[in-house]
């Protein structure tokens, strides 16, 4: 979650820095609005227009490609104009009408799994997107649910939606959310977020999402999933030399 320019620019500047020196692509995201959060008393983030205003700086002045979820179908267009991707939210897998919204601005859509589907449904949000135009489609995984309050990780599901020919992201932190676990916000195990990226990209995932915080115990947003970010760099230094072992 964006929570001021200041914090997102250190953080988006700091991991340039470290994967400037690692055989990576780097997307930076950060969230205009966190539209799900589990209070209707947590804070959602600044809003469309000044999120926007933010990563437009953090594009221009950090020099690199920028991300952002999308909501609402309206949301698409203006989030097109400073985005390089854009990313729905896996509640929102299913709604059509977000889907060709994103397909028809023209940019790569990266759509998380709903944790409600299996990886076979991404097929048709795959023929969704393509239909309505989009040509770079990509599709995350980030944890199905398994009862109450809990996400497993079916690592099957990374060569299944492969199979539709496009790529797939492993998302490491959300994995280990715990929904709704501390009564009005959510919990996590970030000491899981290490060895199911490793697994991931043993595997043979084409990306790995991680979110990353100063103090992700005072973030306001998910800062239980979340690595530390002096730890990123050992963490991502790990995930390469493993990818590096399997190709």
């Amino acid at each position: 979650m964006i929570e001021s320019a200041d914090l997102t620019m250190h953080i988006a500047q700091h991991l340039r820095e470290i994967c400037e020196g690692l055989p990576v692509q780097f997307v930076f995201k950060a969230s205009f609005d966190k539209a799900n959060r589990t209070s209707i008393h947590s804070y959602r983030g600044p809003g469309l227009d000044d999120g926007l205003a933010i990563l437009e700086k953090v594009r221009d002045v950090v020099g690199i490609s920028v991300t952002t979820d999308i909501h609402l179908p309206e949301q698409a267009l203006p989030t097109s104009q400073v985005c390089d991707l854009l990313q729905i939210p896996a509640f929102l897998a299913r709604q059509t009408d977000l889907l060709v919204a994103a397909a028809r601005t023209g940019k790569p859509v990266n759509v998380k799994k709903g944790q409600f589907m299996a990886p076979s449904d991404m097929e048709n949000v795959v023929s969704k997107l393509t239909e309505s135009g989009c040509n770079d489609v990509l599709l995350c995984e980030r944890g199905t649910f398994f009862g109450y309050g809990r996400l497993v990780n079916d690592m099957r599901s990374i060569p299944e939606m492969q199979n539709f020919g496009v790529p797939v992201i492993f998302d490491a932190t959300h994995s280990v959310q715990e929904p709704g676990g501390r009564g009005d916000t959510t919990g996590g195990q970030r000491e899981m977020v290490p060895p199911l990226a490793r697994a991931a990209v043993a595997i043979g995932v084409d990306g790995v999402f991680l979110e990353t915080h100063p103090q992700p115990d005072e973030s306001p947003s998910d800062g239980a999933n979340m690595v530390p970010l002096t730890e990123v760099q050992t963490l991502l230094e790990q995930l390469c030399a493993i990818r590096d072992s399997i190709t």
